[in-house]
């Protein structure tokens, strides 16, 4: 099939709902442990959410993001889809390239899809936080102490109108640039080992990756993508936590080197192992998700890569 398909679109969406069902508990603590303070480490976390808010803690938020992530989803493999396939027909014309294996379309069709994915993403990323984060206690959250606020979003549609009536629209993409820097390499580092690994494990005899393949070459991909990424996804998240209550960051450059002076270099791999580890589950329920929907509504026989 050639051109424009948008049945990558619809794959994407399920895709993307499948891995926000499996990847949110562990979501909601990554958060915790990198833009709020006094969990300690990943399993001080899960026991503080748990003591604190009963096992419901870790849904927190989690409406939104199923609602929204699908839709996310479904634009970055839809982008990233057409725009490799658009490279791959319209290259040099090696067969190298018309196989799906040129690094260069894969690169290249990977960073359109990051720079998308921010456009679309921002504010469900954004919403997503600030409802993990209300419900940390207000002074905890910015002096040390445990002094409790009320949560200062209701639900995700109150969240949205709240920061776009204190700080307009431009408000829903706090963070946006930090995002940008998370996932135009991340994404890299997500959609090309991911079609290689999955290509490697393939054996040569066979049409397309098994789901056993796809799943294990996706759920390394995210686990590459997301460990990777965690410096500049703690920047991320601190800058889209900060305004819940109080303004504590002007800028990237700016909340870089207020959280190195306060905490030091570590504080930038807070969440690394949570990371890596939910990249894992996410990430294969992810592509799983994708190529098992394309395949049925391609009616193939074997899965395809995207």
């Amino acid at each position: 099939m050639s051109g424009f398909q948008l049945e990558d679109f619809v794959a994407g969406w399920i895709g993307g709902a499948a891995s926000v069902i499996v990847g949110h508990p562990l979501d909601t603590v990554k958060t915790r442990l990198q833009a709020g303070i006094g969990y300690g480490n990943t399993l001080s976390c899960i026991r503080t959410v748990y003591r604190r808010e009963t096992v419901f803690g870790f849904f927190k938020g989690m409406s939104f993001p199923l609602a929204s992530i699908a839709v996310y989803n479904s634009v970055v493999f839809g982008v990233f889809s057409n725009t490799h396939r658009f490279l791959s027909q319209h290259g040099c014309g090696e067969p190298e390239a018309r196989s799906g294996r040129s690094l260069s379309d894969l690169l290249l069709a990977s960073m359109v899809a990051g720079v998308v994915s921010v456009g679309v993403g921002g504010p469900v990323d954004l919403v997503k936080i600030r409802l993990q984060m209300q419900t940390q206690p207000f002074g905890e959250a910015t002096h040390g102490s445990k002094s409790r606020a009320s949560a200062a979003y209701q639900g995700p549609v109150h969240c949205i109108a709240t920061i776009v009536r204190t700080e307009g629209l431009a408000g829903l993409y706090r963070g946006a640039s930090a995002m940008l820097l998370r996932d135009v390499p991340g994404y890299c580092l997500y959609f090309i080992p991911y079609v290689f690994l999955s290509e490697w494990i393939t054996p040569e005899a066979c049409a397309g990756p098994s789901p056993y393949a796809v799943w294990l070459a996706g759920g390394t991909a995210g686990a590459i993508s997301w460990g990777t990424a965690t410096p500049m996804d703690v920047v991320k998240s601190r800058l889209q936590a900060d305004g819940v209550y109080l303004n504590r960051y002007k800028g990237v450059v700016d909340c870089i080197s207020q959280s190195y002076q306060q905490e030091g270099l570590k504080v930038f791999f807070r969440g690394l192992t949570v990371n890596a580890v939910r990249g894992f589950p996410m990430s294969a329920a992810m592509f799983l998700g994708y190529e098992l929907s394309l395949k049925a509504l391609r009616g193939d026989h074997s899965v395809t890569s995207p």
